[in-house]
């Protein structure tokens, strides 16, 4: 078992105020893969410090500079890639090619793409005429407090902590307590690419230990979180007393609409969009709107595709679903299986318990329900595990009513071969994202939600401005 109790503040590995041990369970095993130590308020006060400590020098070093040390950032990425996927297949169950190809992969994506994007972004911008010049200035907005899930890592983590070192903030992470040994991996990197002391700091916690301590700390200046919303609301109160800034990304409830001309691999690519990552994505497609026309026929398809989805250890090469993250998570999705059966949605596949031959492991079976009505719990709530509603509509407008008609607003999905009915529709969605006939978007567009999905937007350009102030002056002169 991995012994991983110190944190990273400073420059340095140091160990932990007072010790408070931390079993990091293996979802697929339910046996500790490693131990952490969850930070109190002393070690939470020394990494803001270090962080402020650095402010200054940081934010005003040349761009070519920290660019530099980015590279080299994507240099140690590459080198550690089967570290970094054997630590997030390992804490959070995520099987072994997913997570050398997605979930690494998409952090070293980004590292890229917001090189590219800093490289090109210019931080002044002239206002006014000669009579009267003045000048836009964005500057870092300082120091900003980073808390990261555990569903996918390193898409997170990067997300946050590269544009933030980017355009000049210093940081301190707090991964997830259920997936902190990645991160750790990714404080190795920082460490080995030179980045200054104190400019990124780590320290391992839980919600209302080390989460709340840097949400209502006086010395940050910004939050980033990333998480449940019911966490969102309570950082941003936790946030209000010291009137920080603060960018929320969280829960979703994706309505994926198909409408009778859609192509004939709409409904296969939803349900195994759903089903991806375990369903553990804020972005899934998790209520499939079908027009009623070909409703019964997609059921069928849908079926089909979602009883042929194997679940299996996420130690085994292959395309299938590994355990969902912990007990916790196990125990809520089980419970929304049971409220769907008793809601009176017809159950076509899956269901309560464990896939058969899986008895030890947080197994989840691929569920999917038809006859949904949009007022029951697994239509309005998010389930996060594999489970999927289907919902028939008549009419355009009335598919549009009932994708909208939910807390959440992250992301929604067109299908249709109709060009001018893909972009009524996309505008008429309240979300974030539109995603049309399953194409997804390049690494460097922005991501984020409306309503309780929460703001800010991350990737690309978007990403960097979220970490910025802007600054106006006049008699700008030369």
């Amino acid at each position: 078992m991995l012994e991983k109790r110190n944190f990273f503040i400073n420059g340095q590995w140091v160990a932990p105020n007072k010790p408070n041990d931390y079993a990091v369970i293996n979802p697929a095993t339910e046996q500790p893969c490693a131990t952490i130590s969850l930070g109190d308020k002393a070690d939470t006060d020394a990494a803001v410090a270090a962080a402020k400590g650095a402010l200054s020098s940081w934010s005003q070093r040349p761009k070519q500079e920290r660019l530099a040390l980015l590279e080299s950032l994507l240099v140690e990425y590459k080198k550690r890639w089967s570290d970094m996927a054997q630590a997030i297949s390992i804490e959070m169950g995520a099987p072994i090619d997913l997570a050398d190809t997605a979930q690494t992969g998409c952090g070293y994506s980004h590292i890229k793409d917001f090189i590219d994007a800093y490289r090109s972004f210019e931080a002044e911008s002239a206002l006014g005429d000669a009579s009267n010049p003045e000048i836009i200035i964005k500057e870092p907005i300082g120091v900003c407090g980073l808390i990261t899930p555990w569903n996918w890592p390193m898409n997170q983590v990067t997300l946050k902590v590269v544009p933030a070192l980017a355009v000049g903030c210093t940081v301190v992470l707090k991964p997830s307590e259920e997936s902190p040994l990645s991160a750790m991996v990714f404080a190795q990197m920082i460490e080995a690419a030179g980045f200054p002391e104190g400019v990124f700091n780590l320290v391992n916690g839980d919600g209302p230990g080390v989460g709340s301590q840097i949400s209502s700390h006086p010395d940050i200046d910004m939050i980033s979180f990333t998480g449940s919303t019911r966490a969102g609301a309570l950082i941003t109160k936790a946030a209000a007393d010291t009137v920080k800034r603060v960018t929320l990304e969280l829960g979703g409830k994706g309505a994926n609409i198909i409408f009778a001309d859609a192509d004939e691999s709409a409904v296969k690519r939803g349900v195994l969009h759903c089903f991806n990552n375990s369903g553990q994505s804020c972005n899934a497609p998790t209520r499939m709107l079908v027009e009623r026309s070909i409703y019964d026929a997609a059921v069928v398809t849908a079926r089909e595709i979602a009883a042929q989805v194997k679940v299996a250890s996420p130690t085994l090469s292959g395309r299938h679903l590994g355990p969902v993250v912990n007990k916790l998570q196990f125990d809520k999705i089980q419970g929304m299986i049971a409220v769907g059966i008793e809601e009176g949605a017809k159950l076509e596949t899956g269901g309560l318990g464990r896939p058969e031959g899986l008895e030890q492991g947080y197994y989840i079976k691929p569920t999917l329900f038809s006859g949904v009505d949009n007022d029951m719990r697994i239509a309005r709530e998010e389930i996060f595990g594999p489970v999927l509603a289907m919902i028939p509509f008549d009419t355009e407008a009335q598919a549009i009513a009932i994708a909208n008609d939910s807390l959440y607003g992250l992301t929604h999905y067109i299908q249709t071969q109709d060009k001018q009915r893909a972009k009524r529709v996309a505008r008429q969605l309240r979300s974030g994202m539109v995603r049309v006939n399953g194409v997804d978007a390049s690494a460097a567009a922005p991501f984020g939600g409306y309503k309780q999905s929460g703001n800010g937007r991350e990737g690309g350009v978007w990403g960097l401005e979220d970490f910025l102030e802007t600054k106006h002056v006049t008699q700008w002169i030369d």
